[in-house]
């Protein structure tokens, strides 16, 4: 069975923050209770999920110092 692939025209990052702002619109069309709650809550999570994965691809972050480089 050969595995289906698909190039991605955007990036992940944009991927998920336009998801989150689906879930979000869903929610806002909700009244108030535990369902709606739920879809905010997903919301929040595929933010953080973009601002991670912004976060791994930064040039700032920095591997682990080796332990032999301490107070060197």
């Amino acid at each position: 069975m050969k595995r289906r692939r698909t190039k991605q025209t955007t990036s992940l990052e944009e991927r998920v923050l336009r998801q989150a702002e689906q879930i979000r619109l869903r929610a806002d069309s909700m009244p108030p209770g535990q369902e709606r709650e739920e879809l905010l809550k997903k919301a929040r999570d595929a933010d953080m999920g973009a601002h991670i994965e912004e976060w791994l691809r930064s040039s700032g972050l920095q591997p682990p110092k080796d332990r032999g480089e301490i107070g060197t």
